[in-house]
C-alpha cells in the first residue's frame, strides 16, 4: 500500500500498528506482534532507499526492545537521505496519551515564563508526535468497526473518514482507490458552509 501510495501521488500515510492500549492483549499476542514489527523493520531497511520511502515512527517507542529501538534508529537515519513521501508507522500511540504528553510539555513551556494566554492550536500541535506533518484529509478505518480507535485524534478533527469491512491484511490497492474515490466526492467545509 505504502508504494502504491506514492506510485498515485499521495505524500504522507499514516498507519496504526499498536496503540497504547494493545498493551491489555495476551502476552503471545503482544509478542506475535513485536516479531511482525521486527521482520518489517528489517525488510524496511533492505527497501526504503531503493523505494524512495521515508519511514517515522510515532508514538513512545521507549517501551519497546532494545533490538526495535535500535531497528527503528537504523530506519531513521536512512529517513534522513530521503525527500518526499513519508510513511508514519504509529507504534505504543494512542491520540489522547499524545495529547496529555504534549498538554504536559505546554505547561512546563508556560510555567517557566510563557503566557499560556498566547498558546494557539498552532503551537499546541508543534509539541505533538505528528509536528511538521499536515493534518489527515482522509482517515480510513478497516475491519468493519465504526470508531476512531484513539487515532490521531487532534489531526482528524476534520478529516473525512473512510469505513470498510476488509481487514487491513487484505486492503489492496483496489480497496484504497473506493476510499479515494469516496473521499472526492465529498464535500469539505470545515465547518463552514458550501460555497
Amino acid at each position: 500500500i505504502a508504494t502504491y501510495c506514492k506510485n498515485i501521488g499521495v505524500e504522507y500515510l499514516t498507519v496504526y500498528a499498536f496503540s497504547t492500549e494493545n498493551w491489555k492483549r495476551p502476552p503471545e499476542e503482544v509478542g506475535a506482534i513485536m516479531k511482525l514489527l521486527n521482520k518489517y523493520l528489517h525488510e524496511a531497511i533492505e527497501t526504503m532507499e531503493r523505494d524512495g520511502i521515508n519511514l517515522r515512527f510515532i508514538g513512545d517507542t521507549s517501551v519497546l526492545s532494545p533490538e526495535l529501538r535500535e531497528l527503528i534508529g537504523e530506519t531513521d537515519e536512512i529517513s534522513e537521505k530521503i525527500d518526499g513521501f513519508r510513511v508514519n508507522v504509529c507504534v505504543n500511540y494512542g491520540g489522547r496519551d499524545e495529547i496529555l504528553r504534549a498538554a504536559k510539555k505546554a505547561a512546563k513551556i508556560y510555567a517557566e515564563g510563557g503566557n499560556v494566554e498566547k498558546l494557539t492550536e498552532e503551537d499546541f500541535s508543534r509539541l505533538l508526535y505528528t509536528s511538521g506533518i499536515p493534518d489527515p484529509d482522509l482517515v480510513i478505518r478497516p475491519s468493519g468497526e465504526i470508531r476512531i480507535s484513539n487515532f490521531l485524534l487532534w489531526q482528524s478533527a476534520y478529516a473525512e473518514y473512510y469505513f470498510t469491512d476488509v481487514l487491513w491484511p487484505d486492503f489492496d490497492e483496489r480497496e484504497l482507490d473506493r476510499a479515494i474515490e469516496s473521499y472526492r466526492g465529498r464535500s469539505r467545509r470545515y465547518g463552514g458552509v458550501k460555497a
